[in-house]
């Protein structure tokens, strides 16, 4: 059994101890104490997951996010955080939250200058693309043009139906992050006509 999953949790919790609670985030108007309390909320209160896609379910879910961190200390809830999911959660531990804590680990580290991508594993970018191949699709419904995605070493995958067609090219943790909405933060190629560029690049892609 693979353990990506595991190993982005225990290296994100190291950061978030290390640069503290109050460090800025790829996330619009988070720091690291409100990414991880939305870490820990989506997996201790399971209530709170569609509001992060169905936009009326919203003030719930932000409601939970913010009780989460209510009553706890920061390096409590970075403890919580690093236990994992409870237990009948850990099955799905690995499809569920590997692509998860890469993305949320670089919103760390790419929100301060200076950074590089890291240099990962290729079982690791096996792991990313079979899932990007899957979740990509959902991540890229508001696009208007068409959306192919590919990585050296892992092949072609065609995540939007739809002319003109807009190719991205990179690793997959990289494309991972543009269909997440970190775009502007991603090391990766676009292929493509100009304007259909440009339409994908502010399309809104991520949940």
């Amino acid at each position: 059994m693979t353990h990506f999953a595991q190993d982005e949790r225990h290296q994100l919790c190291e950061l978030l101890l290390e640069v503290g609670p109050d460090a800025p985030t790829l996330c619009d108007g988070w720091n690291t104490l409100d990414l991880a309390a939305h870490l820990v909320a989506r997996e201790r209160r399971p209530d709170s997951l569609p509001g992060n896609v169905v936009g009326p379910l919203a003030t719930h879910t932000e409601k939970v996010r913010l009780s989460t961190r209510e009553g706890r200390g920061w390096e409590e809830l970075v403890s919580v955080l690093r236990s994992g999911p409870p237990a009948p959660l850990k099955l799905v531990d690995e499809p569920f939250n590997t692509i998860e804590f890469f993305v949320h680990h670089e919103d760390i580290r790419r929100a301060s200058p200076g950074w590089e991508p890291r240099k990962l594993p290729d079982e690791m970018n096996a792991a990313l693309w079979a899932r990007l191949k899957v979740i990509g699709r959902v991540l890229t419904r508001k696009s208007q043009v068409g959306v192919a995605i590919e990585a050296s070493g892992c092949g072609h995958a065609s995540l939007k139906g739809g002319s003109p067609l807009v190719t991205i090219r990179g690793m997959p943790g990289e494309l991972a992050l543009v269909t997440f909405g970190r775009g502007d933060h991603a090391r990766v190629e676009y292929d493509g006509d100009e304007l259909s560029i440009e339409r994908l690049k502010h399309a809104g892609l991520g949940l």
